[in-house]
């Protein structure tokens, strides 16, 4: 497994130092389900079957170990322009998650969220969403956030739109509007921001996703396609974040 890795801005050092600190919540692209079917001769559905079994053990091993957080970039507001047919089984793979997988994490203690522009998916899939949050919503292991039908422009446009409603209706001041209030407008208002951002596959970017949120996060590239990820290589990103220096802009 190889890896490489560049910072999203200048570091900071998180609860006293870096050298063996735990994210408080780790951010996953999970990129490479068709790349790992191809290779196989197989048809894109296969790879986002077998990407569901690399969700589960990502979120196993994080409970494992401690995290906060998880964050996983299951379907972005681009993916919507995706052959209809893969977006079908996309969509069938996700009634599939919400029908079994919802009633263990109740049982492992971990709260579901949904974020995402929700509007485009199928009544039946929000309403299966909103009895999944309702659910889970006391649980207080660790949170599980789904970024669905996301993208991080637009994002900050609903709440750049939102801020400005505000303002034009006398709720909100522009004095008053900081990067601390303006996040607030955000769909990750009650989550703190990432402190790790993995991406597999290879690819270094980030697609577009928690833009915003993303500022100080440090970015982890892995040469492992999505459903080959597991529990090795989720420990193999928290101990590369614990040798990383964090300093948000400030002196060494």
């Amino acid at each position: 497994m190889t890896s490489s890795a560049i910072n999203a801005g200048p570091s900071a050092d998180m609860a006293g130092g870096a050298s063996g600190a735990i994210p408080g919540h780790v951010a996953i692209i999970m990129d490479g389900n068709g790349r790992w079917a191809a290779a196989r001769g197989l048809p894109r559905s296969m790879g986002h079957r077998k990407g569901v079994d690399a969700v589960r053990e990502a979120v196993e091993a994080a409970a494992e170990n401690g995290i906060g957080y998880l964050t996983l970039f299951a379907f972005s507001s681009e993916n919507w322009n995706r052959h209809p047919s893969e977006v079908r089984d996309l969509m069938g793979l996700l009634r599939m998650y919400l029908k079994s997988e919802i009633k263990a994490l109740d049982k492992e203690d971990i709260r579901l969220r949904v974020i995402g522009r929700r509007d485009n998916l199928a009544d039946d899939i929000n309403r299966m969403i909103d009895e999944a949050e309702a659910l889970t919503h006391d649980n207080t292991r660790m949170t599980l956030v789904i970024a669905l039908s996301y993208g991080g422009r637009g994002e900050i446009v609903d709440a750049a739109r939102a801020i400005a409603t505000a303002v034009v209706e006398g709720r909100e001041s522009l004095e008053n509007i900081t990067e601390e209030r303006f996040a607030s407008f955000l769909s990750t208002h009650d989550i703190p921001d990432p402190d790790l951002i993995i991406r597999t596959s290879g690819e270094q970017r980030i697609s577009n996703f928690l833009l915003w949120q993303t500022a100080y996060a440090e970015l982890l590239f892995l040469d492992v396609l999505w459903p080959d990820f597991g529990e090795d290589h989720f420990t193999h990103a928290l101990q590369w974040f614990a040798g990383r220096e964090r300093r948000f802009g400030t002196r060494p």
